[in-house]
């Protein structure tokens, strides 16, 4: 394995390059076919099979090997302190901007490890559920912070993971509606007993904000056993997310009952106008403000190029 040439920042990551990194998938079986990719791909997502050979196979045998060394330390733990073994799921993040395709690599983790014989129960989550609902982001004047830290329910989304890792057999999360911009009252997703979470969302690496009382309270990701981050540059994620803007504005957007109807009939000026004046006010300063500075919590970033690719695989060192 050769990492990236050496910089003179102090780094706790092991910077390396796409070639060395694909040639990890040698070692790793349980490929993924072309349809099982069309399938899973994003909208505006570029990713094909090889990107999944080159990328994210080797990714799955590493959490693959996450696994089993925590299982092995939680019996040697439980055995050292005489505790009764209970079974707990292996808890993933994975982080990243709005448009960067971090729910495509979320879904191909979910579908990867599943096909290992030892985590064949694996389930994955958005923070999505977990926003506010639009009357409650009204009430409070944040409608327009949609997406950034405040406007989520913090507490039942601490309370929903807590419970999963402390392995209670059934835990529910709230549903949200990309199509009508809002959480779909009396749905739910159920999460029984699963070998492995997958939580995705924007700012699901955010540290732990102090109390009123001044100690520090409790974060997502101290529940996690591991983190992804999926990283690109910034003029390229405000690309791909105009993209994805007009790619919608002909679909999801022309559904009579989508929030956005309104934007279905912009021309094409008018709505590259539209999207980039969402990302400077909304998606752009939330990437600035709360996104990009939780990167350096991760213990994997995959970071792209112009084209979507996963160039370079930043792994926390040991």
């Amino acid at each position: 394995m050769r990492p990236a040439a050496a910089s003179s920042a102090v780094t706790p990551f092991l910077e390396i390059p796409r070639e060395d990194w694909a040639r990890l998938s040698r070692q790793t079986p349980l490929p993924l076919d072309a349809r099982d990719v069309d399938n899973l791909r994003g909208l505006g997502d570029m990713i094909d099979l090889s990107e999944v050979d080159a990328v994210y196979r080797p990714i799955s045998r590493l959490l693959n090997i996450q696994v089993a060394q925590a299982q092995r330390l939680r019996r040697s733990r439980g055995d050292f302190l005489g505790e009764q073994q209970v079974r707990t799921p292996y808890v993933i993040g994975v982080a990243g901007s709005v448009a960067v395709g971090k729910s495509t690599t979320a879904r191909l983790l979910r579908e990867l490890m599943a096909r290992w014989p030892d985590t064949p129960r694996v389930q994955l989550v958005t923070t999505d559920g977990f926003l506010l609902p639009n009357a409650e982001l009204e009430a409070r004047g944040i409608m327009h912070r949609k997406g950034f830290p405040e406007s989520y329910d913090r507490r039942r989304l601490l309370r929903f993971v807590a419970d999963v890792k402390a392995g209670v057999e059934r835990v529910e999360a709230p549903v949200y509606s990309h199509l009508v911009y809002d959480i779909v009252p009396d749905e739910r997703v159920v999460v029984e007993s699963p070998d492995v979470l997958i939580l995705e969302g924007l700012n699901v690496l955010q540290p732990a904000r102090p109390r009123r009382d001044g100690r520090l309270g409790m974060a997502v990701s101290d529940f996690f056993d591991y983190s992804v981050y999926v990283d690109a540059r910034g003029e390229d994620v405000q690309r791909w997310y105009v993209d994805r803007f007009l790619a919608l504005r002909r679909t999801a957007f022309s559904d009579p009952r989508s929030y956005f109807r309104r934007y279905a009939e912009l021309t094409d000026e008018e709505a590259v106008e539209t999207a980039l004046r969402i990302w400077h006010t909304i998606n752009g300063p939330n990437l600035s403000e709360n996104v990009l500075p939780t990167r350096g919590r991760a213990d994997l970033v995959l970071r792209k190029d112009a084209q979507h690719r996963v160039q370079n695989v930043l792994l926390r060192k040991v």
